[in-house]
């Protein structure tokens, strides 16, 4: 990518960043790889949403018109923001929305604790591409087609390798887009050791946090921890009050319930 769909695609990972813990990622991931495959096939859509000789508003609204109603309203955002920004080159958008989809997927890894195993599984299947003359000629045979290629990965993959590292890989060798094979499973390999450096905290709030007190806690939560951190925000109305937040190992329960309840035990003791 060229300077301008570089600063884009930093633009709308950001953008990614700030969406509330509520949002589905997985599902958010699953249907930017549908609309980024969709738009691999179909040029003349993709000509027209990255066309910034277009308006903004002409670009979102053809979006909109044609994802709104198929997926769900955090992709439909995150989509809108990535037609209003500036490509270099049309493919850069579909580039774009495939490592938004990457990001999204290995985000739910992080949280479900399996993040470290699919940066590994990866690394290992790089590995055994790189040490098969047959593998490589199988999996980047442009008369093969992509969802036979999908069934290779898929039969190749551990039984109990993680469901980020099939999603990943399977429709990564699937849409080289004219790439060599193993420079995209190491770009997979950059983006897990980059959202390991992540910290990820699940925070419960009775009511949704302002922008304000969104940025305060980042700021807070990654002086402590020493690393970029991100908010998974769920609303509880049971916490009364206040925020809990458990990060890595450390809870910080900073919730009027919590309180009521210690001041209950000391009446009580």
């Amino acid at each position: 990518m060229l300077g301008s769909s570089r600063d884009a695609l930093a633009l709308c990972s950001g953008a990614l960043d700030q969406f509330p813990g509520a949002v589905d990622r997985s599902q958010l991931g699953t249907e930017m790889f549908a609309i980024a495959s969709l738009l691999d096939s179909e040029k003349v859509l993709r000509s027209a949403l990255a066309d910034s000789g277009q308006g903004i508003e002409v670009r979102t609204n053809l979006a909109s018109e044609v994802f709104g109603q198929r997926v769900s309203a955090a992709s439909a955002d995150l989509l809108l923001i990535a037609v209003s920004q500036r490509w270099s080159e049309d493919m850069d958008l579909v580039l774009a929305l495939e490592e938004l989809a990457a990001e999204a997927v290995l985000f739910v890894a992080q949280t479900n604790n399996t993040l470290d195993a699919t940066e590994e599984e990866i690394f290992l299947f790089g590995r055994a591409v790189d040490e098969s003359a047959d593998l490589q000629m199988a999996l980047t045979n442009p008369a093969t087609a992509g969802s036979v290629k999908s069934a290779i990965v898929a039969d190749l993959l551990n039984s109990n390798a993680t469901s980020a590292t099939k999603e990943l890989l399977e429709y990564a060798v699937s849409h080289l887009h004219g790439r060599r094979l193993d420079s995209v499973i190491a770009r997979l390999g950059d983006l897990a050791a980059a959202q390991r450096q992540r910290m990820v905290a699940q925070v419960r709030a009775a009511q949704p946090l302002s922008e304000n007190q969104t940025q305060r806690l980042i700021a807070a939560l990654s002086k402590l921890k020493g690393r970029d951190v991100r908010l998974n925000v769920a609303l509880d109305p049971a916490v009364l009050g206040g925020i809990h937040v458990v990060i890595g190992e450390e809870v910080i329960d900073g919730t009027i319930a919590s309180r009521l309840e210690a001041a209950h035990r000391a009446v009580l003791g």
